[in-house]
């Protein structure tokens, strides 16, 4: 974790909180390609962070991905003067494009505000209805059980999920849908509390970091870009490379769980 003597913005970025895991006893690696996975996420850039190694690699071996994003992602300015529609917008634009870049698939926002995502059933509907109705086989996720998560999204983002899914796997939840339920053969939680699970994602490294890259407007709060000032004009090349070092630095370490090069790890979860 970074020293916040060496930070004079004191914050810690979400690529270096992504970095910090640990493991008890063996992990498993290397789910079969699954036909169709979705990655659910609490903002924009959250999947990508997460999962962005392992979907980009599914999806060059023909998985279809899904992508849901939570929030509006309308807090994710430092600058008081931002217009928060704009923002919202622009976010969405950037999401598409992230997901473009791993490889395509679908997106949908469930558009709650941010910071203000809570686990009710309205939010469990929303997402059992969609897993219902793409009926994936694996399903990430943030790992709500992760110890001294601050951010509210993020807890509650693992409980809507985890939640959402024992509905979906059950007929007598949401009978209003008309839909049959659907169980996936796996959730996978990123950032996790104690990793159980890696992928290997050697040779996907580049595609991740391109497709947090996607996120510009992301830069100065979350992606640690810029100079010291936070701007992203002179030193955004240096500030860039800087970047997609750290990227491959967490991936090693995750990787290194399993005895990977490169890797993304999770808690794996039978649903």
């Amino acid at each position: 974790m970074t020293d916040p003597s060496q930070d004079p913005r004191g914050f810690r970025t979400a690529v270096q909180a992504f970095g910090e895991t640990q493991r008890f006893g063996p992990v498993t690696t290397n789910l079969e390609v699954p036909e169709r996975a979705l990655a659910i996420g609490a903002h924009p850039d959250d999947i990508e962070i997460g999962c962005g190694g392992t979907l980009a690699k599914w999806a060059a071996r023909g998985c279809t991905i899904h992508h849901l994003v939570l929030t509006d992602g309308s807090k994710g300015s430092w600058d008081p003067e931002q217009d928060v529609a704009s923002l919202v917008a622009t976010r969405q634009d950037e999401q598409r494009e992230a997901a473009r870049r791993l490889g395509g698939g679908d997106v949908a926002f469930l558009g709650c505000p941010d910071g203000e995502l809570r686990n009710t059933i309205r939010e469990q509907w929303e997402v059992a209805r969609l897993v219902r109705q793409i009926r994936p086989d694996v399903v990430f996720g943030h790992d709500p059980w992760r110890r001294y998560r601050l951010h509210p999204d993020h807890r509650n983002a693992g409980f809507v999920v985890t939640d959402a899914l024992v509905a979906a796997r059950d007929p007598h939840f949401f009978p209003d849908q008309d839909l049959a339920p659907h169980r996936p053969t796996a959730l996978l939680l990123w950032e996790a509390d104690v990793a159980n699970h890696v992928e290997d994602v050697a040779g996907f490294e580049e595609i991740k970091t391109e497709a947090l890259l996607a996120h510009r407007s992301q830069y100065e709060t979350t992606l640690g870009i810029g100079g010291e000032d936070g701007s992203v004009g002179k030193a955004e090349e240096s500030s860039t490379r800087a970047f997609a070092d750290r990227i491959r630095e967490k991936l090693a370490e995750h990787g290194a769980l399993a005895g990977f090069a490169s890797g993304e790890s999770f808690h794996r979860l039978e649903v």
